[in-house]
């Protein structure tokens, strides 16, 4: 492990992290609104102290050449403390900028943003300033394509050793390495990335939002993040005339920005028989359909809702869950009981593998129902062979063994991490909806969830050490389990 080489990358990400810190700041300084100074001295501050912590680890680590490949072990404690580093310190704007938040607090609201999470400690969201929703927006922008993937399409000296920096980082599917050298790839990604988000803000601005509003919304639509800076969330704007073509606009984002991100450098490079191939992006297209019709349906025939007023709140819902994006317009825990219970199922799914998305991936679970459906017919022909086949590529039994494992996983963590909160809110009259619904909310980066945490709450009720536990699940979900788990199993360090 060549510790040095490890400090000097994280301290260039951090500064990386300083950088955008300080341009929220120069936001601030130039906002005609009132009421900015606090934010101003806040942003500046907490991007000196980062800057100046950043410099010291790449000063540290000198202007040696550190030869070879980065390691996989060295990618993966990258990948850990990039994104645990990074939410810890740009938690310092909250801590420094009234109405202030306490350390654990601040930790929470950081990491939701990194993580593309969307949960909330923030009882009055537009008390802040607005420097400081910027930034909070910014957080979101930078974690959904992935620090470390900027990272890696800025610092091109790293070389072969990208590679492992992509493997360990969640929005990257290794099955399409060969669209091009990771360089490239990651350059193509963040052009594509920057593309949508301006798409989307121009979008936002031409239907009557304010500059402000329409980049906010933008970053955290693009990075299926779900920030507002409104209390109301998308909702505020559903009152207006065109609000039902806001929701529409931003289903079209939260959808294109649920599919593999790779799959557009397909498209760019031209190349229609890949695109052909496709599975994943159709059949998140079915459950989406499938889902938005039956809650719709329901709605309508039980007279909870006219039909259209049903399907408009239905569409939105459901493409905000299924994407992990959070944004809401309408209370679902007001819904029927089984409409909820579909709601946790598109929780559990998310979006395509190489997306922006959280949950365990559709694409793992296209895999699972292939799986099953092979496993049911060799049971009355255990002599026949059935290749398993994925976008066109078929998938070894060691990667079928992987997809099966990571879901047993994450529903273990989901189900142990569940009784943890319980424990830790012992004596608060919590009840298992919330339980159930903060950790669901946390792991699969969604937002809110159900109970005390559902859409019209948030999370500020909660003790420090759940909110703390909690956040840690948040970058568990992020970097898909193992890439932060092996940290704490001294055997994957051994010389083998």
């Amino acid at each position: 492990m060549r510790y040095l080489l490890v400090t000097r990358i994280v301290g260039i990400l951090l500064s990386l992290v300083a950088f955008a810190m300080a341009c929220c700041g120069i936001f601030a300084l130039l906002d005609p609104i009132a009421g900015e100074a606090a934010a101003i001295a806040a942003l500046l501050w907490s991007a000196g102290i980062t800057g100046v912590f950043a410099l010291a680890m790449v000063a540290m680590a000198g202007l040696r050449h550190f030869k070879g490949r980065l390691l996989r072990r060295e990618a993966v404690v990258i990948v850990g403390l990039g994104w645990v580093l990074s939410s810890a310190f740009g938690g310092l704007p909250y801590l420094l900028c009234p109405p202030h938040l306490d350390w654990a607090a601040a930790l929470f609201e950081s990491t939701s943003g990194f993580t593309t999470t969307g949960s909330s400690v923030m009882t009055n969201i537009e008390a802040w300033p607005r420097g400081l929703l910027l930034w909070r927006s910014v957080t979101q922008w930078l974690g959904g394509i992935g620090i470390l993937v900027l990272f890696v399409a800025v610092l091109s000296y790293l070389g072969v050793g990208a590679k492992s920096l992509f493997q360990s980082e969640s929005s990257y599917r290794s099955g399409e390495a060969g669209v091009a050298r990771i360089h490239d790839t990651s350059l193509w990604l963040l052009r594509i990335y920057v593309c949508i988000s301006m798409v989307c803000c121009i979008g936002l601005r031409a239907m009557g939002l304010s500059w402000f509003n329409a980049v906010c919304h933008s970053m955290t639509a693009v990075s299926t993040g779900g920030f507002s800076p409104h209390n109301a969330s998308i909702g505020h704007y559903s009152s207006w005339g065109n609000g039902w073509l806001i929701e529409l606009w931003l289903v079209v984002i939260m959808l294109c920005c649920s599919i593999n991100f790779l799959l557009y450098v397909v498209i760019a490079r031209r190349n229609w028989r890949r695109l052909r191939q496709e599975e994943d992006a159709r059949f998140l297209l079915l459950v989406v359909g499938l889902a938005v019709l039956a809650i719709a349906g329901g709605r309508a025939l039980h007279g909870d809702a006219g039909w259209l007023d049903a399907l408009r709140d239905a569409l939105f819902t459901v493409v905000t869950i299924v994407s992990t994006t959070g944004f809401g317009t309408v209370d679902y825990e007001q819904w029927a009981a089984w409409s909820k219970v579909l709601l946790v199922l598109l929780m559990f799914c998310g979006g395509c593998a190489g997306s922006t998305a959280g949950g365990f991936k559709i694409s793992r679970l296209l895999v699972f129902i292939k799986y099953a459906r092979q496993e049911v017919i060799r049971a009355f022909r255990p002599n026949q062979v059935f290749p398993l086949r994925v976008n066109g590529q078929s998938m070894s039994e060691n990667a079928r063994s992987r997809t099966l494992f990571f879901l047993t996983m994450f529903l273990m963590i989901s189900f142990l991490a569940t009784a943890v909160v319980g424990f830790l809110e012992a004596g608060t009259g919590i009840d298992i909806d919330t339980c159930a619904g903060s950790v669901l909310a946390t792991i699969a980066n969604i937002g809110p969830g159900f109970g005390a945490v559902g859409p019209s709450d948030n999370f500020a009720h909660l003790r420090e050490g759940t909110q703390l536990f909690l956040a840690w699940l948040m970058i568990l979900g992020r970097l898909e389990l193992f890439a932060l788990l092996v940290l704490f199993f001294p055997s994957a360090w051994r010389r083998y």
